[in-house]
């Protein structure tokens, strides 16, 4: 398999240390979607990232679907979402919350850096950003009531716990000044943790 994309997209690097923790072999092509989007199209004419090109030649794309054809593969004694019905809705409860945040993060990001000034509609820009911080306000509410992500699939953590940590990372590497940890501990705290395992110092932000 090989997957399509720049580690500096959350989705991107979530999919790469899924793919790692799920024991699944990889070969990683950093290409980007937009300065090299003539080489991309060569391995999905969409031009999206994360793109997973199976063995077959076939072309998966979109980081929950690529992540949903993994843990099939992978099986359940290795799946990185709980067994237990509780555990299981409380982690799709913190991974929703947390690609919100991230898709808002992206949206503000691409405000930033693709549209010109000029054109730049401050009310959409606040609208985002409110968006983006009731996300991670509503996830440090659900982590300082208990609501940790939990080990899962023999690894240390949880499709929900590696959702917040790359969410939160990406956040704090491209929105520098956007979240404070003295708002978000349990949040600052965890992306900490997250990032000193193997698997994501083995897929780092790029």
């Amino acid at each position: 398999m090989q997957l399509v994309g720049m580690l500096d997209s959350p989705f991107v690097r979530r999919t790469a240390i899924s793919l790692q923790l799920l024991g699944l072999p990889f070969e990683s092509r950093p290409i980007s979607v937009f300065r090299q989007v003539e080489e991309f199209r060569r391995f999905n004419p969409v031009v999206k990232a994360p793109t997973l090109v199976l063995a077959d030649g076939m072309a998966l794309m979109d980081s929950n679907l690529i992540l949903q054809h993994a843990e099939a593969l992978a099986g359940p004694a290795r799946s990185l979402w709980p067994a237990a019905t509780g555990e299981h809705t409380r982690a799709l409860r913190l991974t929703g919350l947390a690609l919100a945040a991230c898709e808002k993060a992206v949206q503000l990001v691409y405000e930033r850096e693709l549209r010109p000034l000029e054109r730049r509609h401050a009310p959409w820009t606040e609208r985002v950003h409110s968006q983006m911080l009731a996300a991670w306000k509503q996830l440090e509410a659900e982590l300082g009531k208990g609501a940790l992500p939990r080990a899962a699939g023999g690894q240390p953590i949880d499709q929900s716990g590696l959702t917040i940590a790359v969410a939160w990372h990406f956040t704090q590497q491209l929105l520098r000044g956007a979240l404070s940890e003295r708002d978000f501990p349990h949040q600052a705290a965890h992306s900490e943790g997250a990032e000193a395992l193997p698997a994501f110092a083995a897929w780092p932000h790029a």
